[in-house]
């Protein structure tokens, strides 16, 4: 084989500046782009919009009654001529609930269908001032909320574009273009492009989308959310950057083994199960601050656990420094390794190369 002619540098920024414009001219990955960013914001917009202006309970007040009610916010009154009236505004269910007078302590009563009317007991409550000896810093259901993004956005990310590196990995090499490609440019320089060109297409969506909730936050009104989640955000792109590095040099060289796009979720399947493993985690232990900690420190799960910790609260400023170490030391490993399989395996048709073989050349 002949030397190649570009030197490697520029062969690298010609592929990446490929797999860059072949996306950008793609329709589906352009309207799956908007789609996923539109999400976000309607996700934001509704939570805003359903936290300023909650459905007022629908209440039916019979006479004798009705300055139980009467004025209080979150209520929607319906005045009623008698009891029995009342009653049967709860049976067609046109009220949650209905107020009546009687005998007892406090001179009224509270009729429902078929479920005691909470949040309206909790309004005629009388609460008493709580003391909390160890507070929560967050509510669960937003740590809950918080932990989904995080890990809903780098399983989506990061599946989609490695397995669009590894189907274009495929194709090249059943199509024998690879082998027109490799007459001009150097094997590494291949995969060098494909990687830095899938990262900086994956990056800019994950940034583009946090400026994006980020704009809606601000414009909904949410400052004190923006400003909890501002450091976790920052972080958790930095750590995107460096954790997709590592995964589509995974996801490049495992494509390299076969020569048919049927055989290629045979051999990305274990890459797969590493993408998806902390998206459970996360989602089923967003509250478990050991299992966070290990995720923090575990190369394949530290983009989702290590920004989770530090929006919680429980990380030290030096843990996110000490992770992105490992993962910068773990990643240049990697795709070290990566591509070794992947030049010795790219020019080998037919059936699927055994990764020992590809590692030893």
């Amino acid at each position: 084989m002949s030397a190649p002619a570009i030197p490697f540098w520029s062969s690298v920024g010609l592929v990446a500046d490929r797999e860059i414009r072949s996306k950008l001219r793609s329709k589906a990955f352009v309207i799956s782009g908007v789609i996923l960013l539109l999400a976000v914001l309607a996700s934001i917009i509704f939570g805003s919009v359903a936290a300023q202006n909650p459905e007022d309970i629908k209440v039916a007040a019979a006479p004798g009654a009705t300055q139980v009610v009467s004025g209080l916010d979150g209520v929607d009154v319906t005045t009623t001529a008698d009891v029995a009236e009342a009653e049967q505004l709860v049976r067609d269910e046109t009220v949650a609930a209905a107020v009546v007078p009687d005998d007892g302590t406090l001179g009224y009563s509270l009729v429902a269908l078929d479920s005691e009317p909470d949040d309206l007991v909790m309004l005629l409550s009388v609460s008493p001032e709580v003391q909390l000896l160890d507070p929560a810093p967050t509510h669960p259901i937003l740590v809950y909320l918080v932990a989904l993004g995080f890990g809903l956005i780098f399983f989506m990310a990061a599946l989609t574009f490695g397995a669009t590196i590894a189907q274009s990995v495929v194709e090249e090499k059943s199509t024998r273009v690879v082998e027109l490609l490799l007459s001009a440019i150097p094997a590494r320089a291949l995969l060098a492009g494909k990687v830095i060109g899938n990262s900086v297409l994956a990056l800019g969506q994950i940034v583009l989308i946090a400026l994006a909730a980020t704009a809606a936050l601000a414009l909904t009104g949410q400052q004190n959310l923006l400003t909890a989640l501002g450091p976790s955000v920052i972080w958790f792109i930095a750590f995107f950057a460096v954790g997709f590095v590592l995964l589509a040099a995974i996801f490049a060289a495992s494509a390299a083994l076969v020569s048919r796009q049927e055989d290629v979720g045979a051999v990305t399947t274990p890459v797969t199960m590493l993408v998806m493993i902390p998206y459970f985690l996360i989602v089923f232990f967003n509250d478990n601050d050991l299992v966070l900690t290990i995720m923090s420190y575990v190369p394949f799960s530290a983009p989702v656990g290590m920004p989770m910790r530090i929006f919680l609260g429980t990380a030290e400023w030096w843990e996110p420094l000490l992770s992105l170490a490992i993962m910068l030391a773990t990643t240049a490993a990697v795709v070290v390794l990566g591509a070794r399989v992947y030049e010795n395996s790219l020019l080998r048709m037919g059936g699927r190369v055994k990764l020992g073989e590809a590692l030893r050349g």
